[in-house]
């Protein structure tokens, strides 16, 4: 089974997932970087902006680039359930550049 590291303060990941997954739902920048360093990378992340800290869901996705950098790994599959349409935007142009940066040093 797929493991989903699904990261929102607010919504529950099974109102929103229409497959099987195995979910951990982290709430905070904090949750999500340890569940990172203790387990490595899930199959995929889902991702919110803003978490109702001073860290939002950007600072987490930054987080992940820097972990991909450090273990020479591409991204996990990823989707944003932001509804934070800039902080949407930013997210996803942050992962897809590592994407582009990864592939084209590891071709």
């Amino acid at each position: 089974m797929k493991k989903l590291l699904w990261l929102d303060d607010f919504r529950n990941p099974k109102d929103y997932l229409t497959e099987e997954y195995e979910v951990i739902w982290v709430k905070s920048y904090e949750d999500f970087c340890s569940h990172l360093e203790n387990n490595g990378l899930p199959d995929i992340v889902c991702f919110d902006h803003d978490l109702g800290t001073e860290k939002s869901g950007l600072d987490c996705a930054r987080y992940l680039v820097n972990y991909c950098q450090q273990h020479n790994l591409d991204i996990p599959q990823y989707d944003i359930q932001s509804s934070n349409v800039v902080g949407k935007d930013n997210i996803r142009s942050l992962m897809k550049n590592w994407h582009r940066f990864y592939l084209s040093n590891n071709s």
